[in-house]
């Protein structure tokens, strides 16, 4: 049986015209003017609440390979050791809405970078709580925070390191466990965000040579996943 269609286009887009495409789209900058368009109707429907930030970063891996026509691996991207394991490639950061778990900021570095350097451009201008894993200890000590009015006045919820918590006996309540539990039961939205772009979109890899480039396509992935999230939410049953 014949199944096709005939009002089908016969035509298919070649490489060179999606290349060509995609480096107007990186020339103009429209894939984070097409992130930014999307927050502000996030905003504007109420579906992002101002006033808390979740900040994280995770690492991308790119090629190490140096079979390439330069014969080495990408400058830009930098090896970084990760627990046990060493790591080759880029780092994404980002800023989290606190309420809805969307994300409205998005900055990238090379993987050696530090989490806590890239903190403060996360942070929105009216944001008044901060939340962050143990990575951004100390965070309040560096001068970008210190020196600014509005964010020397956040009050920075972060996570403390497990072997610094004090022990306690079987019949004492363990109020400072439970605090850092309440803390982590709101910064685990930006793991949120991470599954999406690694797990449903299977972005575990770096695509292009380069941070610019990589960037880039981060904005149109995180536009998404912040559509994905709200389609996801809308299918939940409510509980009212």
């Amino acid at each position: 049986m014949d199944v096709s269609l005939p009002w089908w286009p016969t035509f298919r887009t070649d490489e060179t015209t999606l290349c060509k495409f995609r480096h107007l789209l990186e020339a103009n900058g429209l894939n984070k003017l097409f992130f930014d368009a999307i927050n502000r109707v996030m905003v504007a429907t109420g579906h992002m609440m101002k006033g808390g930030t979740i900040v994280d970063a995770t690492i991308i891996n790119a090629p190490s390979s140096t079979k390439n026509a330069d014969k080495a691996r990408d400058p830009e991207m930098h090896q970084t050791k990760k627990g046990n394991e060493w790591k080759f490639g880029m780092k994404c950061h980002i800023g989290v809405d606190a309420g809805s778990g969307l994300v409205h900021t998005i900055t990238v570095t090379a993987a050696n970078e530090h989490d806590i350097t890239e903190a403060a451009n996360l942070i929105r201008e009216d944001d008044e709580v901060v939340y962050g894993d143990s990575g951004y200890l100390g965070i309040q000590k560096r001068p970008e925070i210190r020196q600014n009015e509005h964010f020397s006045n956040i009050d920075f919820r972060i996570n403390r390191r497990p072997k610094s918590l004090p022990k306690v006996s079987d019949n004492t309540i363990d109020w400072e466990r439970y605090i850092e539990n309440r803390k982590s039961s709101v910064r685990c939205k930006v793991e949120h965000a991470f599954r999406i772009i690694k797990c449903q979109f299977g972005y575990r890899k770096t695509l292009y040579r380069g941070l610019k480039k990589n960037e880039n396509r981060l904005y149109a992935m995180f536009a998404c996943t912040n559509l994905y999230s709200l389609a996801i939410a809308g299918r939940k049953p409510s509980t009212t």
